[in-house]
């Protein structure tokens, strides 16, 4: 006869208060791991500012080679020699080295070796718009375009990525001069917000109503975007770079270029080239008006739609008066003429006032849809987003010709549930 010997399960091991104390243990720290991830989507170093945002004229790549009684009197002949190639490469009239001193107003050094008595270098050189454009004429004064929102997207391994963490196609705008372009870029440092606003989802949205939302928040008229896909080789190895510049919110392609760099050092003097050519390509578009403003993203004073859109929609109610007043005709009932809401400032009219309205937003679809309603309402001079949250509520603040009660029965008749607070309103399907 042999005796058997049981052992209790691990599970059974543990008594019943304590399973439960480590439940709840768990649960707590995936709900702080929740958290922490919430904060983590715009925490972090994440963003590089634009490191050259000046509007003075910079020439980059001048290669000097020069000698000297010392190596400091060498230094001082290759600025002075980088300076006449610099502004030679602009077209500017014969100066003296004086007058050419009291234009420039700094030198940039992207390689230089110094020797006992020669200085070799690749220096850039900042010319001062104000004193320059005297001497410059007409080249420095040309009109540039309306601030146009840049969003570059770097597409490596499959991953796109724009401000969600920092990469080189982001440093190499933010290190771009702009000062000579003809295109005034609206670049974003991708810190706090910018990544949860400005995000490759944003680059492929179609929606005007989130367009107009985002470029009001950085007091942009458009967008332009700038694709870059890197093939890594091998790591280390050599770079091939396929770029493509984007104009819009419907993502017109305008051209594309492929760069190669011979190894992973060389990768940023391969995306600077990019930026440089990519700009040429944005600048050519605009002089040929390919960079047209989008109707469709344009309000005029008082929140009022573009006169051609305007014109439209007056063809297209007009197309249905018709219709409706042939199908009464046909059935010999008396057309019923409905009276037209006046939106147009008469004597006597109301004062406009601000309202702030929040508006439940489960989705896309119902925020395009509420301010869609709202913008359409008689007495509306005005809309505009001033919280966003998508599954949650939104708030925006309307200029409207009229009371609160007034405001509050016009969103009624047009199908809302409104409560009113003070001076807000909550409103519903």
């Amino acid at each position: 006869m042999s005796a058997s010997l049981s052992l209790p399960s691990p599970g059974a091991a543990l008594s019943r208060p304590l399973r439960r104390w480590l439940g709840g243990a768990v649960l707590a720290l995936a709900l702080l791991g929740g958290g922490y991830a919430l904060v983590a989507q715009v925490a972090g170093e994440r963003g590089i500012a634009p490191t050259a945002a000046s509007a003075d004229i910079e020439v980059k790549g001048i290669s000097v080679d020069v000698k000297g009684k010392s190596a400091e009197d060498a230094r001082a002949n290759g600025w002075r020699e980088a300076q006449k190639r610099a502004w030679e490469k602009l077209k500017g009239p014969k100066l003296s080295d004086s007058q050419l001193d009291g234009l420039v107003s700094a030198i940039v050094i992207e390689q230089e070796r110094l020797g006992p008595r020669r200085y070799i270098a690749t220096l850039g050189v900042v010319f001062d718009r104000q004193r320059a454009a005297s001497y410059l004429g007409g080249a420095a004064q040309q009109v540039r375009s309306a601030p146009l929102l840049l969003i570059p997207v770097q597409d490596s391994g499959g991953a796109y990525i724009t401000f969600e963490q920092r990469n080189p196609w982001q440093r190499a705008w933010a290190e771009f001069n702009p000062g000579a372009s003809r295109i005034d870029y609206v670049r974003l440092s991708g810190a706090g917000g910018d990544s949860l606003l400005v995000n490759f989802g944003q680059a492929g949205r179609r929606s005007r109503a989130w367009w107009r939302s985002t470029l009001d928040q950085y007091g942009a008229t458009d967008v332009l975007m700038a694709f870059a896909r890197l093939d890594h080789q091998f790591p280390g190895g050599p770079v091939s770079g396929t770029f493509t510049a984007r104009y819009g919110p419907d993502s017109r392609p305008i051209e594309t270029f492929t760069l190669k760099a011979d190894s992973a050092d060389a990768l940023p003097a391969m995306l600077a080239q990019a930026v440089e050519r990519m700009d040429g390509i944005f600048t050519a578009a605009l002089n040929s008006g390919k960079l047209r403003p989008d109707p469709s993203l344009r309000l005029g004073a008082g929140g009022e739609i573009d006169p051609a859109i305007q014109r439209l929609i007056e063809i297209g109610r007009a197309a249905q008066a018709r219709k409706a007043a042939a199908a009464a005709a046909a059935s010999g009932a008396v057309p019923r003429i409905e009276a037209q809401i006046v939106t147009g400032v008469e004597p006597g009219e109301a004062a406009v006032r601000n309202i702030s309205v929040q508006f439940a937003t489960p989705d896309a679809a119902a925020f395009d849809s509420a301010l869609g309603a709202v913008r359409g309402t008689g007495g509306v001079r005005g809309v505009g987003v001033t919280s966003t949250a998508i599954g949650g509520t939104s708030v925006m603040s309307v200029s409207y010709a009229g009371s609160l009660e007034d405001l509050a029965a016009a969103l009624e008749a047009r199908g809302f549930s409104v409560r009113r607070g003070a001076n807000a309103l909550a409103i519903s399907r």
